[in-house]
């Protein structure tokens, strides 16, 4: 055999069968592994998206719980100083002569700082006088029989009410007008 004999069965298809399959296997191996690469990726992705939505969720909530803490225990701070507005108003109605004057200028500074300060924090003050009655808002100390008025209108107020955040802290107390021998009489007989 001569050399050109040799290059010719070299690059000849005798044996060239061996290593065309082995490619053709090591791709379709290849193929395979990307394939599942690129579907773990992509369940890895999801994974992610869930976490992350997962995670803001969980800080919205927080967010909101801590308000929620917030509101709550400005409420009962709130609660604790109605009294103290109550006094001032006690005070201020007690002691109305003249040797009185200077201290009365200085209740009256201190409680209209008191009364700034709640409003600022959200609280209203409600003086629901000749306002319908709403059990909700109001507690009903005294009934007056009289035709004057509308069934169920608030005469007289005794104590205002205080609401927070469209939460009643404390009802007004008050008379209630009531027709005589009316239905609402006889209901709350």
């Amino acid at each position: 055999m001569s050399e050109q004999e040799i290059k010719i069965n070299v690059t000849g298809d005798e044996g060239s069968g061996q290593p065309e399959d082995s490619t053709s296997a090591d791709a379709a191996r290849e193929e395979s592994q990307l394939k599942k690469l690129s579907a773990d990726l992509a369940d890895l992705q999801q994974t992610l998206l869930r976490r992350q939505a997962d995670f803001e969720n969980y800080r919205k909530r927080i967010e909101k719980e801590r308000a929620e803490d917030s509101k709550r225990a400005t409420a009962r701070v709130v609660e604790s100083l109605i009294p103290i507005a109550d006094g001032f108003e006690h005070a201020l109605a007690a002691h109305k002569e003249d040797e009185y004057s200077s201290y009365r200028k200085g209740f009256e500074l201190i409680y209209k700082q008191l009364l700034d300060n709640l409003a600022k924090l959200g609280v209203e003050r409600l003086e629901p006088l000749g306002a319908a009655f709403d059990p909700h808002m109001h507690q009903a100390m005294d009934r007056t029989e009289t035709m004057e008025h509308p069934d169920g209108t608030i005469l007289e107020v005794f104590q205002p009410a205080y609401v927070y955040n469209g939460r009643v802290l404390r009802p007004a107390l008050v008379r209630v007008a009531v027709h005589p021998g009316g239905a609402s009489n006889k209901a709350v007989n």
